[in-house]
């Protein structure tokens, strides 16, 4: 199969696997109905274009009750929209995704650091010996302002070690973020069974308030410059050193 940038094909993919299809948040294709039913379920959700980078065209949606009055929400970039009506709400919604095909995900509240979401950012490639390997991982802590984590959108990068010494000791957070180096590797070594031609991948993983790790979205052509930010360079040669066995970089 040819290597694509549609999401709800990885995501159905990745489904398929017994051991990954507990950390992926239910997805579904975005209608009036899937979304409304996706907020009566979990109060909040994220929509995403089908086809899309660096986090453009995410838009996080709520719905709340207060004083016997439902309200609903919906965030895209630094802007917030509020409805008396789910009816409202939607019509103004598609005006702001167009005719582009969305899909609707469960919303996961994330751990934060300064009062600031954060995701994982997990690159996997195959090394010289054909296997998959984790090579790279940092934090992206979402700009103050923005419901998204993307560096590309506003977002700062950390090491994963200094966003999660908050939450675990050091012993843990090595198991920890050894668990989330698996999950990348089973992540890729699925994906490839049906892309042979498939050489890295990069797997955004957000993590809740109960600390359980959920795999939000594949990206089949991750940004491997943005590991030259963190001051330890290791991961980052590394990556290069892949990237120009397999050709993705001179």
């Amino acid at each position: 199969m040819k290597l694509t940038a549609n999401k709800w094909l990885k995501t159905t993919i990745l489904l398929q696997n017994e051991q990954i299809r507990p950390v992926i948040p239910e997805t579904r294709r975005m209608n009036r109905d899937s979304l409304q039913e996706m907020l009566n379920k979990y109060g909040m959700v994220y929509i995403k274009p089908n086809f899309g980078t660096f986090g453009i065209g995410v838009i996080r949606v709520e719905k709340e009750e207060a004083e016997g009055r439902l309200r609903f929400h919906f965030q895209r970039g630094k802007r917030r929209w509020t409805f008396g009506s789910y009816t409202d709400m939607y019509a103004n919604l598609l005006r702001q995704t167009g005719k582009k095909r969305y899909l609707v995900q469960k919303g996961i509240r994330l751990l934060s650091h300064e009062q600031r979401p954060f995701d994982i950012r997990v690159m996997v490639q195959r090394n010289p010996v054909k296997n998959w390997e984790t090579t790279g991982m940092m934090g992206r802590v979402a700009h103050p302002q923005k419901v998204v984590t993307n560096y590309h959108n506003g977002g700062t990068l950390k090491t994963v070690d200094v966003l999660l010494s908050r939450y675990m000791g050091p012993a843990e957070r090595e198991k920890y973020m050894a668990r989330l180096a698996k999950l990348g590797t089973d992540a890729a070594i699925q994906l490839h069974k049906h892309f042979p031609g498939l050489k890295e991948i990069g797997v955004d993983i957000a993590i809740g308030k109960d600390l359980d790790p959920w795999i939000l979205e594949v990206n089949f052509r991750p940004d491997p410059y943005i590991f030259r930010k963190l001051a330890n360079r290791k991961a980052y040669l590394k990556i290069l050193r892949y990237a120009r066995a397999y050709k993705r970089i001179r």
